[in-house]
């Protein structure tokens, strides 16, 4: 008999079918009465496969007497019960590596659309305002400060992509990375008041909630840019729109918010402001790889009894 596998929400259609080919699936979010169904029959899965968007909360771990492992399309695991998985003895991977470049490459990607002001003079040409004169000036990216919020392998990557464009990198951890060899800065607030960019790329989840205060907002000043590739829980998004109401930083690009798909309304009026659907490891390439990294854990699991790539 094939392995009964839970499947959250939806996936891409080559992960489902590679999936469907190697297991028994079956898709939760078909059913009208998800609760009822667990409660019924929840004993007799003993894989869950989500993503990143969906996870598993500790309700639907309990529900799942039999679960031996959670395989997360995605490198955050804030979505998951990592606790409650730990508590179970249940195995959790996620799918890091892959998803590194993309990730970086939009983070800079936004930083240079914000600072070069991109889109805004995409929508300057579009509105035919060029007809009625030039568009003002931007800010240059090359040679100035670069401040990263997580230096691990996004971080580490985005950091790299700096050195391509002459900057001087910084970064905040909860501890120094041994061997790097950019400046470490262990006070927030600091970083942000000597960047000129502050890039936040750390883990999401309750003990980086609201890292990126109205504090350290303030301190990056009005001549300093927001850049979010992270988790929208990391920044504070009321003090991040006051401060850019008011005019207290330069701009703000964004690929994640706090309550999405639910962007502050506020925002959209703002020209030094981009916005983007949660899209930083949105690529053909990227995605196959992740969703390859998603089975290719399972078949170890069932395989050999052991995940490629752990969190827990």
């Amino acid at each position: 008999m094939k392995p009964r596998v839970l499947q959250v929400g939806a996936l891409t259609p080559a992960l489902e079918a590679a999936l469907a080919g190697r297991f028994d699936v079956h898709p939760l979010w078909r059913e009208a009465a998800a609760k009822a169904f667990l409660a019924a029959r929840g004993a007799e899965f003993t894989a869950v496969a989500t993503s990143a968007r969906y996870g598993a909360d500790r309700a639907l771990i309990e529900s799942l007497p039999s679960l031996k492992v959670i395989a997360s399309f995605g490198v955050g695991t804030d979505t998951i019960d990592l606790d409650a998985a730990r508590a179970r003895g249940v195995a959790v991977s996620n799918t890091p590596e892959v998803l590194n470049d993309c990730v970086a490459d939009l983070a800079f990607g936004l930083l240079l659309d914000v600072a070069r002001r991109l889109s805004a003079a995409d929508r300057f040409v579009r509105r035919g305002d060029w007809l009625e004169g030039g568009f003002p000036l931007a800010t240059k990216v090359s040679g100035k400060k670069l401040g990263i919020v997580g230096l691990g392998r996004i971080g580490a990557a985005i950091a790299k992509r700096g050195g391509g464009f002459d900057m001087t990198v910084r970064y905040h951890n909860r501890r120094p990375v041994e061997g790097s060899p950019h400046g470490y800065e262990a006070s927030l607030p600091a970083l942000a008041a000597w960047a000129d960019f502050l890039v936040v790329a750390c883990s999401g989840g309750p003990a980086t909630r609201h890292l990126v205060s109205a504090e350290v907002i303030d301190a990056l000043g009005p001549q300093g840019f927001l850049v979010n590739i992270a988790r929208g829980s990391v920044v504070d998004e009321a003090a991040l729109v006051a401060a850019l109401l008011a005019g207290r930083i330069a701009g703000a690009a964004l690929d994640v918010f706090e309550h999405e798909p639910n962007v502050p309304p506020a925002l959209f009026g703002l020209d030094n402001v981009v916005l983007l659907p949660h899209i930083a490891s949105g690529t053909h390439e990227t995605r196959k790889a992740m969703g390859d990294c998603v089975f290719a854990n399972l078949q170890s699991w069932f395989d050999h009894g052991r995940l490629l790539t752990p969190v827990v």
